[in-house]
């Protein structure tokens, strides 16, 4: 397997279609592309995919690398999901002075694979010691695969891993259910035990690091799934919720803080693909608010 198709790399790709989601920004229309990743897949050693999510899924670290080394030169602001929320949708704070001349973007990593952690932990340690700037990523967890030691688990994260990062500034920690389950198929009290035991257990572990109970504020819906009821008990328990629907955020509009948009990434869409969706999101963005 590799990381090109038709000798295109993938990080260009992404940097394309990045560039068009913000291309009007600072002008009339500036919108924030979340992208959505899930494991990170060493090109040199493929034979570590996780069993548990098809492999393309992943994205590659070698790529990851070059298009966060981009995003930093090129002047991005990378933002957690508080970050988003404050002064994004609600625009309860005002964008401090240092930010205003620089690009927002989110990058999001959903259901706790273990890779985000080896595999690119080391890269933002390493880019932040190159640049002087933090990568801050949003991880959007499922507690109930969260064991206590790092050696406990192949595939996951553990509570041990999660506060390592969280404690170096990198990770910020968000809900992604309990156990990944599809909440629009659930009863009421399944979709409630769902919100509230994700929640209970990421404070539980980061209590002691998050005085503030900034972790586990906001939700990414599992596979995107939602509806009114849903979305009526995620509003009772979070700030926000985060869909995966390859659309981005027009934040000069008035936007629904339960209907984030995402941009999907993952490891076998074709550079037409991604310019594709590039092209079909853009002239959305480029419209005047309804």
């Amino acid at each position: 397997m590799t990381v090109k198709t038709q000798n295109f790399p993938f990080s260009i790709a992404l940097v394309a279609i990045i560039s068009l989601a913000v291309l009007n920004f600072g002008y009339t229309e500036p919108t924030v592309p979340i992208l959505g990743f899930h494991g990170i897949v060493d090109n040199q050693n493929n034979k570590q995919l996780s069993a548990l999510v098809s492999e393309e899924m992943h994205y590659s670290k070698q790529e990851l690398e070059k298009l966060l080394e981009h995003l930093i030169v090129n002047n991005y602001w990378f933002l957690s999901t508080q970050d988003l929320y404050d002064f994004f949708l609600t625009k309860s704070q005002a964008v401090p002075a240092e930010y205003r001349r620089k690009k927002p973007i989110m990058l999001t990593f959903d259901d706790g694979y273990k890779s985000v952690h080896t595999k690119l932990l080391p890269i933002l340690v390493k880019l932040e010691n190159k640049y002087g700037t933090k990568v801050k990523i949003v991880l959007f967890i499922n507690p109930s695969r969260l064991t206590q030691k790092a050696s406990d688990s192949k595939t996951h994260l553990s509570c041990q891993e999660l506060r390592v990062g969280l404690q170096q500034g990198f990770y910020d920690i968000q809900s992604h259910g309990l156990n990944h389950r599809d909440l629009t198929t659930l009863t009421r009290r399944e979709v409630i035990n769902e919100l509230l035991q994700a929640r209970t257990i990421l404070r539980r572990c980061t209590q002691d690091l998050d005085p503030q109970q900034v972790v586990a504020s906001h939700f990414a819906y599992p596979y995107g799934a939602y509806n009114k009821q849903v979305e009526s008990y995620v509003s009772r328990y979070y700030l926000s919720g985060y869909l995966y629907n390859d659309e981005t955020l027009n934040y000069t509009c008035k936007n629904n803080p339960y209907q984030i948009p995402r941009l999907i990434v993952n490891y076998n869409k074709s550079p037409k693909q991604i310019t594709k969706m590039a092209e079909a999101i853009a002239p959305v963005t480029a419209q005047a608010c309804q």
